[in-house]
């Protein structure tokens, strides 16, 4: 007669292993609570969490960016700081780097990068209404270009700035057109 309670701990087979993980746990519970709460915290996976700023004006143009340290097109966006919420990331984000005030449409997507240990949280957004178009441009030292592009003319693109794109075509967000191969580049998107 199993139990699901049962089936969810180790066999008790008398081995010297589940003798050592008995003791194990009745070490374990005996420390502090905040003890317990560091330890089960410091041998987890800690994951940086960020925000990627995909901002489409009312064309359907799409505003990338280049950064100094890489080569390709990408989008706005950053790490969030301590206790700072990725909606609250993406728009101080897009004011720092591009100038640029934003509001999001929507709820965000979320990308998981495990190789990284990062989590990305994908905003469509939207310049907002007092905005001016004409003055976006580079307003970090980590931006070297701005520029609009319409869906199916995006250049070489960064891994996550494909991957967001992607993420939001996926969950209806965008239209597929997006991740079409620009004639020059002959590159495909994810």
């Amino acid at each position: 007669m199993t139990s699901s309670a049962s089936s969810s701990r180790p066999p008790s087979d008398g081995s010297v292993a589940q003798h050592a993980y008995g003791l194990f746990l009745k070490v374990f519970g005996a420390l502090p609570r905040p003890l317990r709460r560091w330890l089960v915290w410091a041998g987890s996976p800690h994951y940086t969490v960020g925000a990627i700023c995909i901002v489409r004006r009312d064309d359907g143009a799409l505003l990338l960016v280049r950064h100094s340290y890489w080569g390709r097109w990408g989008a706005a966006g950053g790490l969030a700081g301590r206790r700072e919420a990725p909606e609250r990331t993406a728009v101080r984000e897009a004011k720092e780097e591009v100038g640029l005030d934003v509001e999001v449409v929507g709820e965000p997507v979320v990308v998981v990068e495990p190789r990284f240990n990062r989590v990305d949280v994908v905003f469509l957004m939207r310049p907002a209404p007092f905005a001016d178009l004409g003055d976006v441009r580079p307003t970090s030292p980590e931006i070297t270009a701005t520029e609009w592009f319409q869906p199916g003319e995006l250049p070489d693109l960064q891994d996550d700035t494909a991957t967001a794109l992607a993420a939001l075509v996926r969950a209806g967000r965008l239209e597929p057109e997006v991740l079409q191969v620009r004639p020059s580049s002959g590159r495909p998107r994810r």
